[in-house]
């Protein structure tokens, strides 16, 4: 069936589109596999730009993964539009895609962002879908992850089957992971999501536990270049689990798989931007009263304001991942100073 099936409800699927007409002429535009849902095919589109070679430095993108987090995938269109036209004219453009492999999946989970739900179809929360179990109990009940009934949020599927049990979208994004970041010796990956505070927060690993990131001086140096480059940047940087912890995130399991099948001195820094959608409510208190309200910014000049505002750091991160050679190779003393000052930014108590 066409996905033309829901136009209304779904926009973003045309848009998408549009965009793998436009932007197949400069790069390799997939449907990874279709998701089912009441007679209806969703496509789930990977937009690939830059060298073939599987071990160039990798930047990955991801949005909606939660379906009320349309922001997320509305920020990445955005910022395809963008690219689609400096393709057209920006030389210096088509210089830093020969030295860094552009990966964007923009609409991890079409069917919930139809159905206006945070699930899936299926009523699973892909963030907690993953074979991965918190080494910290969750201090908040439901929002870690649980099995009770896909009737209530964060619900982490009934299955306990490992990667097979996973669902279809979640599957999907890994063995995407695994094929494209996997290789590459360096890479950084960004899924934006919206939903928690005032703050726009850029998180790492771990959800599930408090120890420190195995990656940490690799993720201090991009810190700091960020905090050196842009001294103004709005971004609170933090591991997530400053914040709560939870079961199944899937970054935790593409890390920790990464960690185990990759030879060591290979980096893989993946990064959620969590959008501080709180403040929109405070701003219009009446956004309570919409399903998707909480999620995403609905005034116009608001609206816009957030698909620009993020341009800066994906431009950011994709220039960090083609000059990868200048920050991911620090070793002996360097390497054992950028850890103790990561240390002492983001676990101080674990130093006391």
């Amino acid at each position: 069936m066409e996905l033309f099936v829901v136009p209304k409800k779904l926009p973003e699927l045309f848009e998408l589109e549009r965009l793998a007409q436009s932007l197949s002429k400069h790069g390799q535009i997939r449907i990874l596999d279709r998701v089912l849902h009441r007679g209806a095919e969703f496509p789930l589109y990977c937009y690939s730009f830059g060298p073939s070679d599987p071990e160039v430095p990798v930047f990955a993108l991801f949005g909606g993964v939660h379906g009320l987090e349309r922001i997320g995938t509305r920020v990445l269109i955005s910022w395809l539009k963008t690219l689609e036209t400096l393709l057209e004219w920006d030389s210096s453009i088509h210089d830093l895609l020969k030295r860094v492999r552009l990966v964007v999946m923009p609409l991890v989970n079409p069917v919930g962002m139809m159905l206006r739900r945070r699930s899936n179809g299926n009523g699973v929360d892909l963030m907690r879908n993953a074979p991965v179990d918190a080494a910290v109990r969750p201090r908040v009940p439901l929002l870690g992850g649980h099995r009770i009934s896909p009737l209530l949020p964060w619900y982490r599927g009934a299955s306990e089957q490992g990667f097979a049990g996973m669902e279809l979208e979640a599957r999907t994004l890994c063995n995407l992971v695994r094929e494209v970041v996997f290789p590459a010796r360096v890479s950084v990956a960004l899924d934006i999501h919206s939903g928690f505070g005032t703050v726009d927060r850029l998180w790492f690993p771990y959800a599930k536990s408090r120890q420190p990131f195995p990656d940490l001086p690799e993720m201090f140096a991009v810190a700091d270049l960020l905090d050196r480059t842009y001294p103004n940047h709005v971004y609170r940087v933090e591991p997530q689990s400053v914040t709560y912890t939870t079961h199944g995130d899937l970054w935790d399991y593409m890390h920790d798989r990464f960690k185990a099948e990759r030879p060591e001195g290979s980096v893989f820094l993946p990064l959620a931007l969590e959008l501080g959608s709180w403040l929109w409510v405070k701003k219009n208190p009446r956004q309570l009263f919409s399903a998707v309200g909480v999620f995403n910014p609905l005034i116009p000049h608001r609206y816009q304001r957030i698909l620009r505002r993020h341009i800066t750091l994906i431009d950011f991160l994709l220039r960090v991942c083609a000059s990868a050679e200048k920050w991911s190779k620090a070793s002996g003393a360097d390497r054992e100073e950028l850890q103790r000052r990561a240390m002492d930014r983001w676990y101080p108590k674990s130093r006391s």
